[in-house]
């Protein structure tokens, strides 16, 4: 895969809670520089990123319900019209990990199908940590997100636990059977890291390590 090609498929990320508005648009620059499919950040800078990446082909995703997952549904709801109010073009919403482990399976897929309906047809995806999940949690998750109407379901927050890993990409992408795509995140630091993951499974990669995977550069980026 060509360093252009491999840029399409990577949405470059700063989610630190430290992150500076200088340290955003220089996320935005990198992202023109390089032609990367997104830059993900939180709620607070999506207008200075849809503001910086104008007449761009990067577009702005953002999270909501991040990173735990603990809000209720009409608090998220409004925060992802709000987050495409604001110009977002695609969501990554924290699943409800305590809902699926109760067994509250109607209330976690109405949790998604509300995203979904709230997002009126702008790409939602879903952040499952899915490392923390048992196998049967991962294949119910999965199949919920799909009734639910969502379009991806994502490794993880990168927050909570472990990340991705070709194991658990692989196993995803068995378990969606074509219904949702998925976004690899967490941990991806090289051109080897990314190329795992795509060939396992993924169609888009979160991570911060986005110039480093082009280019071949060293990175200790932590997500």
């Amino acid at each position: 895969m060509t360093p252009t090609e491999l840029a399409r498929r990577i949405q470059h990320t700063l989610l630190k809670i430290t992150a500076t508005r200088d340290d955003i648009l220089s996320l935005c620059r990198e992202a023109r520089t390089y032609n990367f499919q997104a830059v993900c950040v939180q709620p607070i800078w999506v207008p200075l990123a849809v503001n910086s990446l104008r007449d761009s082909d990067t577009v702005v995703c953002s999270v909501a319900d991040f990173p735990h997952g603990a809000s209720t549904i009409p608090a998220v709801t409004a925060e992802v019209q709000e987050l495409l109010r604001s110009g977002a073009r695609e969501v990554d919403v924290v699943c409800k990990i305590g809902y699926l482990r109760s067994g509250m399976y109607t209330a976690f897929r109405d949790h998604l199908a509300a995203v979904a309906t709230a997002a009126n047809g702008a790409i939602t995806k879903v952040i499952l940590e899915a490392a923390l999940l048992t196998d049967d949690e991962l294949a119910t998750a999965i199949d919920l997100a799909a009734q639910a109407g969502i379009h991806y379901i994502k490794t993880a927050s990168g927050f909570n636990g472990p990340g991705a890993s070709v194991e658990l990409v692989s196993r995803m992408h068995q378990l969606a059977a074509g219904r949702l795509k998925i976004k690899a995140a967490g941990g991806i630091r090289t051109k080897a890291d990314a190329e795992a993951m795509l060939a396992a499974g993924a169609d888009c990669l979160g991570t911060s390590s986005g110039v480093a995977i082009v280019t071949g550069a060293e990175t200790s980026a932590p997500y």
